[in-house]
């Protein structure tokens, strides 16, 4: 229960800070084209469309990333629990530390990929007229697409979030065990950060395939993008390979810093609950 409360603030905290570079990577993802850069997409969105407009679609963001990143460091608790004894292991190694991320990932998905979708139809600038906000979002998909809509993408989400969780946690346990500093917190931060970096470089090509397939409507038929694999395929075939690295820079902008916030957080908290008890 700790490690889920401690999971769920560290999420919020991160999301509040890092959101609109969030925003920037769903536009760029989407664009087919040459994207723009992170500091001149953020200037445009915020001449043509106003500040308001970093943040819109913020409040689902703010509702997963409780349970999104509760879950995620819970399940890698447990599931790290659970290799431990599998295996006859006592402690973590690195290769534990892999399989134990991608399995929390493969977990958290499918917790997350109904937000996931309203994020990524409110975020997206030409749905701008379609949706007044949040709520407006949901009832619509459910109404016009039905309510297995909400699980669109789950496969690429799925691919996501174990190829981000198996580089973050695997990353981690390495830095964690040759860093020699004292000061914990600067540890945490580092080895957060550059799992971050890490699981961004790992996960981005799904991350753009599963914005696409969760913008694509089911009411549009027949559907361009429906599984991560064969999605890769058609976005390298037809904008070259590094079209699915479109949106890596605000990216890793934020879940760089933002894995070392979301573990400087997490940490704190759970030996704050310990003290506590």
């Amino acid at each position: 229960m700790d490690s889920f409360a401690a999971g769920g603030i560290a999420g919020v905290s991160e999301i509040l800070v890092m959101y609109p570079l969030d925003v920037v990577k769903t536009r760029n993802q989407l664009f087919v084209g040459k994207s723009m850069g992170t500091i001149v997409s953020l200037r445009n969105i915020v001449k043509q469309e106003g500040v308001s407009r970093l943040y819109r679609g913020i409040i689902l963001p703010i509702c997963m990333e409780a349970p999104k990143r509760a879950t995620k460091f819970a399940a890698n608790d447990t599931w790290g629990q659970f290799y431990r004894k599998l295996f006859g292991v006592e402690k973590m190694t690195q290769s534990l530390s892999i399989l134990t991320g991608a399995t929390a990932g493969a977990t958290e998905s499918f917790v997350v990929v109904p937000f996931e979708l309203v994020k990524i139809r409110l975020q997206d600038k030409n749905n701008t007229h379609l949706y007044l906000g949040t709520m407006d979002c949901l009832k619509k998909i459910i109404k016009q697409e039905g309510i297995l809509a909400l699980y669109n993408g789950l496969e690429a989400t799925m691919m996501r979030h174990i190829t981000w969780n198996s580089g973050y946690f695997g990353v981690i346990f390495l830095v964690k065990s040759r860093l020699k500093t004292k000061h914990e917190l600067l540890n945490n931060f580092i080895a957060g950060t550059s799992g971050g970096c890490v699981g961004t470089m790992l996960n981005t090509p799904f991350d753009v395939v599963k914005s696409r397939i969760q913008n694509s409507p089911r009411t549009i038929l027949p559907q361009k993008y429906n599984w991560s694999i064969p999605s890769l395929f058609i976005v390298a075939r037809e904008e070259g390979f590094w079209a699915l690295y479109k949106g890596f820079v605000p990216k890793v902008l934020r879940l760089g810093p933002g894995g070392g916030i979301l573990l400087i957080v997490y940490t704190t908290l759970m030996e704050f609950f310990a003290k506590y008890k």
